[in-house]
């Protein structure tokens, strides 16, 4: 087998051998995850198509419809069990792989840079989970403030009227309560931008990545496991059928390992894009929150509202059942 076969580029093959250790294997339901993962994707049985023709030809030579149909009916039957083999042969060598590399009896290819560059993507969405989790919960505190504010104020403006003796104390507490709902309403605005912001970052950008993630982890194990049948095949005999098998299975391996790397280079252009939107994308948001938080506890109406403007952040109109948390650009 000639030294192309098992080109690596910027990969490495590292053997897996636990020597009766498995304090380092991940867990159980780690495993299970994976195996669910390599059956999820069946075969598409709606890809069979039927394209029909002739209409408006001569009735020379016609065939019986059902004749026809028959045909149709055996044709797609057969391309759909040829697309559930192949997905069973498939499923099985990935599995094989998969059980070899998680038991120490196999090897698999590691692209160490990236994949240290997905395992802090990972951990970078959980803490960035756990901010958008905080975040709202501060959403809902402020929301329960602001409203609690309001219904004091109308309080204290009804009590005003009612209470000569008192009327003027009453009076500017009633003001006070007014001036904290309203300027709570716009950091109310501004927490609601920076969650919405964080939301399409993590849930959006972020897992459109992971996906892409997902799809090169597949593609690796599915390069894996085709070189190892090569491999396999390779050590064997070499009769007439020996050779055929070697010939196809040299056949799979190339087209696996055209689309791992093709995957690979998807994955890394996205991790790439993605962190420089990351911290585009964080710097105004962090400062937005800095200067919101800011300006309401120092009590700097001004400042606060300048910092929505500074934003684009427009504020819930009278009336409307939503407001729109949506980023100008």
């Amino acid at each position: 087998m000639s030294d192309g076969i098992l080109s690596k580029a910027a990969t490495m093959e590292i053997p897996i051998s636990s020597n009766g250790d498995t304090s380092s294997l991940p867990e159980d339901d780690g495993l299970e995850q994976d195996l669910q993962q390599v059956m999820v994707s069946g075969p598409n049985l709606n890809e069979t198509s039927i394209v029909s023709g002739g209409y408006g030809g001569t009735a020379e030579g016609i065939i019986p419809t059902g004749t026809i149909k028959e045909e149709v009916v055996r044709g797609i039957a057969v391309e759909k069990f040829d697309i559930v083999k192949k997905w069973g042969i498939n499923t099985y060598k990935c599995t094989k792989q998969l059980l070899s590399e998680r038991f120490g009896r196999g090897s698999r290819t590691v692209d160490l840079e990236l994949e240290t560059q997905i395992e802090l993507l990972r951990e970078t969405k959980r803490k960035y989970e756990s901010v958008l989790h905080l975040a709202r919960a501060l959403t809902a505190h402020l929301y329960s403030l602001v409203q609690t504010q309001h219904a004091l104020g109308d309080a204290f403006a009804d009590l005003s009227q009612k209470s000569p003796e008192l009327q003027e104390e009453f009076g500017y507490n009633a003001e006070t309560q007014k001036l904290l709902c309203k300027n709570g309403e716009t950091l109310l605005g501004a927490v609601n931008f920076f969650v919405s912001s964080i939301n399409t970052l993590v849930n959006k950008t972020m897992e459109d990545t992971l996906m892409t993630v997902k799809q090169y982890e597949t593609a690796r194990l599915e390069y894996d496991a085709y070189r190892t049948d090569l491999e396999e095949l390779s050590m064997g005999p070499r009769d007439a059928g020996a050779v055929s098998r070697l010939d196809a299975a040299q056949s799979q391996f190339q087209s696996h390992k055209d689309k791992y790397e093709k995957l690979r280079a998807d994955v890394a252009i996205k991790l790439k894009f993605l962190e420089e939107n990351k911290i585009k994308v964080m710097h105004k948001q962090l400062l937005l929150f800095h200067n919101a938080i800011s300006a309401y506890f120092a009590g700097n109406q001004q400042q606060l509202e300048q910092t929505l403007k500074q934003f684009n952040i427009k504020l819930k109109t009278p009336g409307a059942e939503k407001p729109s948390w949506l980023e100008e650009q």
